[in-house]
């Protein structure tokens, strides 16, 4: 009767009759080179049309019905549909950087003026000596690396010696690599959190990632059990705000890592994407309100980072081909939104994150279809927008376009 009561004044409140949103994290899937993309190195990349250029008759025909193929700079302007179901646009990044965290904050309401610092040399020798004393094992690595071509390098090394094996890329993270025969998992996550205790202040960190794996059929295979270990958003966000307007919020994959747990109600692991969306129709298909908020990793994780071009487009094909589940289990009062966080090219060099665009798509029961909201200024517009439609407190920054999205 609470949770009906609940739900009666969000829609009575703002009008639109929304009481639920789900929003989809579509990692890294990112559709065009900002115009500031050079000064991170990344001009001329563009995940989503070098995708098609590789695979013109790409077969995600659920996105295209939704007008995901319509938004400007989208494959240019390949696989358009006249009809689309859905409202789209394409968001550009005000935060500086194009990392997760600084993708996902900004979509909550945050922007990122100072990035997060980066250690392209590796840590410095004289953390590195603190931290082996405080985890009392030598390390080995401290370089940036591929995570899956550093265990091919270093996992005998490590697996003969028991040091773990640590490295970083272009992001602002501190991996650590380990094979969970030779460190346990528990053990594994103890030395991730000291690590995340110590890399403060002047040795600021974006991230600590745990990153185990096993050895199977004579193979390294990173395992489904990475955990993240974010610093704490510098302030409330769309979350929070739904949160203490009484709601939910439902964080499905790494959403809880990102947010260190702020802003969450019910937080839910993941395995790989198809995991994702299914606990995402299953949480769609619960008596709940506010926000289901999931992020789908494997675009980035394995294919985006691994220069994957064919893995990364049977990887959108397989989300198309599940999309219609998490459609069909939507109530008439739910919205579905799609979006990215970052760009991470496949046929870009390198094998980090890129700058671009990322793709905004509505689509729900109640909303008109059809209509292209060209381009917008911020990832937030998204936060603001979802503000709007649930009556709670606004993001710091973002405009709403929840007026564009109804009848």
């Amino acid at each position: 009767m609470l949770k009906e009561t609940c739900d009666m004044e969000i829609q009575n409140r703002t009008g639109y009759g929304i009481k639920r949103a789900v929003l989809i994290v579509m990692d890294s899937l990112g559709i065009g080179a900002m115009p500031d993309a050079a000064d991170f190195g990344d001009e001329g990349a563009d995940t989503f049309g070098h995708i098609i250029s590789s695979f013109p008759d790409l077969k995600i025909e659920n996105l295209r019905r939704l007008g995901f193929c319509n938004i400007e700079g989208a494959a240019a302007g390949q696989l358009k549909t006249g009809d689309a179901a859905g409202v789209y646009c394409r968001l550009s990044e005000r935060s500086k950087g194009k990392d997760t965290i600084t993708g996902h904050w900004e979509i909550a309401g945050i922007e990122t003026l100072t990035p997060f610092k980066t250690y392209p040399d590796g840590f410095p020798e004289k953390f590195i000596e603190s931290f082996e004393k405080a985890i009392g094992r030598r390390v080995i690595g401290n370089y940036p690396a591929s995570g899956t071509v550093i265990i091919e390098d270093l996992g005998p090394e490590h697996e003969t010696t028991g040091r773990p094996i640590v490295y970083t890329s272009a992001d602002s993270v501190f991996q650590i690599a380990a094979d969970t025969d030779v460190i346990p998992l528990r053990e594994l996550y103890r030395i991730c959190g000291i690590a995340r205790e110590m890399l403060t202040g002047d040795l600021s960190c974006g991230r600590v990632i745990a990153r185990p794996y096993i050895i199977k059929d004579g193979r390294r295979v990173r395992t489904a059990d990475r955990r993240d270990y974010a610093v704490a958003p510098p302030q409330e966000t769309l979350l929070d705000n739904i949160v203490k307007a009484g709601m939910d919020v439902t964080a499905i994959g790494k959403i809880n890592d990102i947010f260190d747990g702020h802003g969450i109600t019910k937080a839910v692991h993941t395995e790989d994407n198809a995991d994702g969306a299914a606990r995402t129709a299953a949480a769609i298909k619960e008596n709940t309100n506010g926000l289901i908020f999931t992020n789908l990793v494997d675009f980035d994780s394995k294919y985006g980072h691994r220069r994957d071009c064919s893995g990364y487009g049977h990887a959108i094909e397989a989300f198309d081909a599940v999309l219609p589940e998490i459609m069909e289990a939507m109530n008439d009062d739910d919205l579905l939104v799609l979006t990215a966080d970052h760009g991470n090219d496949p046929v870009h060099s390198g094998w980090d994150h890129t700058r671009e665009y990322v793709p905004m798509v509505a689509w729900g029961k109640k909303i008109s279809g059809g209509k292209d909201l060209g381009t917008r200024d911020c990832f937030a517009d998204i936060g603001a927008t979802l503000a709007e439609i649930l009556g709670v407190e606004k993001t710091s920054i973002g405009r709403s376009f929840a007026s564009e999205l109804f009848r």
